[in-house]
């Protein structure tokens, strides 16, 4: 069979949606009323950290699909203040966080255990707050929230193609900024900063899924201990130090884009790492000029830079044959505007309205969602709203 990124067609049911007047739905999306009906005729399972399980009524996956949102929408009513990264949450909070994503995540590894059978995994993408409300493509909700999803593999294998130069695919390939100018520079900053070890680097392609060849050229690493992993905190702290090192490697160049030989950063996380390797490079410094200069000539290139970070991180299992059966991997990457995680394991996914279709998932897909917030219930994760 042919490898590449695969088009998934997932059909919704068409949700009523009343914005008012004059407003844009993104706008309204971003509102305490639309988070209130979020919770109400979605919400599955809440907690007093303020951590809502809820389905995606527009989902991804008519297997299992569903999300945790951190809802500040009432507590923060800038939708700009809203934390959008995993490094603005309370630690209290990450706890609880970081449990639940295990407890998910092993749902899905236990009911669907095969990798030849179906994709499994689990990630956010930052709502950057950079992004001006009314953007095209800015995120349905300001608010961090992560997806799990499972997708049988046979509806992937019977997938159309999917066009490989479509934009929101090549921030998983070669054509990103980071891979296509600075991918050594990139890898050696991470392994000169994170000192890791449940977390082991993946080379050459033993982290791309079989079927798509996805993801192309990113840094990845292997869980070390498998699934079991997730349920050490020591797990949760590396997976939060690759996104502290994404971030610092971010912000550091888009501050050499901004002002020539800009001084450190006062707030990296890594801040010898930083000095060390990107203010040395050739490569790295001799990318933000050209790109420094692309942005004085061309004002629509420069209204398009995202100056502050956004990114997509993600834990996923490779569908690899033999030996590498089965083996967990977390990767990140910049984001773009308009695309998903599936899209960086070469998924795209083209919802469609058919309330039909959708009713024949339902009932098996909403099965799974209210056995695994049993589990969380049962581990003092949260209390089971009332969605049927």
């Amino acid at each position: 069979m042919q490898t590449g990124p695969r088009q998934l067609v997932t059909p919704f049911r068409p949700i009523p949606l009343d914005v008012p007047e004059g407003m844009a739905p993104n706008e309204f999306f971003n509102s305490a009323e639309n988070l209130n009906d979020l919770v109400g005729n979605n919400g599955l399972l809440s907690n007093p950290e303020q951590l809502l399980l809820y389905r995606k009524a527009l989902g991804h996956s008519g297997t299992f699909d569903c999300s945790i949102i951190y809802n500040t929408a009432r507590e923060i009513l800038n939708p700009l203040g809203r934390p959008v990264r995993r490094t603005q949450v309370p630690e209290r909070v990450r706890r609880v966080w970081n449990r639940m994503n295990a407890v998910i995540i092993g749902y899905m590894l236990e009911h669907w255990p095969d990798p030849a059978e179906a994709l499994v995994l689990a990630g956010e993408a930052s709502l950057d707050a950079t992004w001006p409300l009314t953007a095209p493509g800015v995120p349905s909700i300001r608010m961090l929230h992560n997806h799990f999803m499972v997708f049988p593999m046979a509806d992937l294998r019977a997938a159309e193609p999917a066009d490989p130069s479509n934009p929101n695919l090549t921030d998983g390939g070669q054509h990103s900024l980071f891979q296509a100018h600075m991918r050594d520079v990139y890898r050696a900053f991470f392994d000169t900063a994170l000192h890791l070890e449940l977390l082991r680097p993946a080379r050459g392609t033993e982290s791309a899924l079989a079927l798509t060849g996805y993801p192309q050229g990113l840094p990845c690493w292997e869980i070390a201990g498998g699934a079991a992993a997730l349920s050490d905190m020591r797990f949760w702290h590396e997976y939060d130090a690759l996104l502290m090192g994404f971030l610092d490697f971010y912000r550091t160049f888009f501050s050499q884009v901004s002002s020539r030989n800009a001084d450190p950063l006062p707030d990296l996380y890594f801040p010898a790492a930083v000095e060390r390797v990107l203010l040395a490079d050739d490569a790295f410094m001799g990318t933000a000029k050209v790109i420094r200069e692309r942005c004085i000539k061309e004002p629509a290139y420069a209204n398009a830079i995202r100056w502050e970070p956004a990114f997509k991180q993600l834990i996923y299992r490779g569908d690899r044959r033999g030996g590498d059966d089965g083996r967990l991997f977390v990767t990140i990457s910049q984001n773009s505007i308009g695309n998903a995680i599936t899209e960086l394991l070469g998924v795209v996914v083209k919802r469609v309205p058919d309330a039909d279709a959708y009713a024949q998932l339902e009932p098996a897909l909403m099965g799974h969602l209210h056995r695994v917030r049993e589990r969380l219930a049962a581990a003092d994760l949260g209390d089971i709203l009332g969605v049927d």
